[in-house]
């Protein structure tokens, strides 16, 4: 007698996060990408429905890299040194579906860029590529505010993922996501008390739980991954069990910080390319919903990784 398999029912579910606004839907992307709604614990066929694969985007910045190695670097070429061929190149000759455009000219220390200067700029990208964005800013709080506010303003209507928003600074970023038809990035320092806090806060100000995706600073192969992913599976666990407040979809920077570990920036190219394959497969098995990659040949394997799991 065969045995039988043990089926977990949950009363909760993932929000449904919706990147990206068609023309049909009052925007100009060629696409929109659902993440999130999944019924059960990652791959879990079987036990409950998982209705979105998880979103791989492609990392660009409005200036070129700074703290890339030469195996990264040389991946694009000439294109890093034009932010907007950078972009299409992604588009074009990766099939990259979502973009992730990092501010960091923006930064005090990395040109200073005025908000005016980051909104034309994402004014620009937006008319040279039809997919759906993510707009990080570049890490400082003050110059963050005005440069954001300024970008989500630009971008109106488009429905783009932007972030983050942090426990001490949130008010001005939630403010310009709602008055402009955005989502927001909830980042906590993976900490799930921190990260359900600000869900809270942010859902407090008006802005509903379905526009909030949650970055909880995860860490790469051989730096913390196990920890990021213990704590992105007590959320899920949480969300699952009906705790709405914890039950966003997941992003995780992937590539970032893989390319930041020694492994990664001191071996071979096929030895970085790896570190981030490996990083991210282990961030889509603890639940994560979009992983931010950098290099094109990591993200042709995640992208096949995660064809496979969903074959069946």
């Amino acid at each position: 007698m065969a045995a039988e398999l043990m089926l977990e029912k949950w009363s909760g579910e993932v929000a449904v996060v919706t990147i990206g606004a068609t023309k049909a839907e009052g925007g100009s992307r060629s696409v929109a990408i659902k993440v999130g709604g999944q019924k059960t614990l990652p791959f879990l066929f079987a036990e409950g429905a998982i209705p979105n694969k998880p979103a791989v985007a492609f990392e660009i910045s409005d200036v070129p890299a700074q703290d890339w190695p030469q195996d990264l670097t040389k991946a694009y070429g000439e294109n890093l040194k034009d932010p907007l061929a950078w972009a299409q190149s992604c588009v074009r000759d990766y099939k990259a579906e979502i973009l992730c455009v990092r501010l960091l000219g923006a930064h005090p220390d990395f040109g200073n860029k005025s908000a005016d200067a980051e909104a034309k700029f994402i004014g620009e990208l937006l008319r040279k590529v039809s997919v759906p964005l993510i707009i990080k800013g570049c890490g400082d709080d003050a110059k963050d505010n005005e440069v954001l506010a300024a970008c989500a303003e630009a971008a109106k209507g488009e429905r783009c993922l932007i972030g983050s928003a942090v426990q001490d600074n949130y008010k001005t970023l939630v403010a310009a996501v709602m008055a402009d038809g955005h989502n927001i990035i909830a980042e906590s320092p993976i900490d799930i008390n921190i990260a359900k806090q600000l869900n809270i806060l942010i859902s407090d100000m008006g802005l509903p739980l379905e526009r909030i995706v949650i970055d909880p600073t995860i860490g790469a192969l051989g730096y913390g991954l196990e920890y990021a992913y213990s704590i992105m599976e007590r959320a899920r666990l949480a969300g699952l069990s009906g705790d709405k407040t914890v039950a966003s979809p997941f992003i995780c920077f992937a590539g970032q910080e893989a390319w930041r570990a020694k492994e990664a920036k001191t071996g071979t190219e096929e030895q970085g390319v790896m570190w981030e394959v490996l990083t991210s497969c282990a961030l889509i098995q603890a639940g994560g919903d979009i992983i931010v990659m950098r290099h094109p040949k990591a993200v042709e394997k995640v992208n096949k990784y995660i064809k496979e799991l969903f074959r069946s």
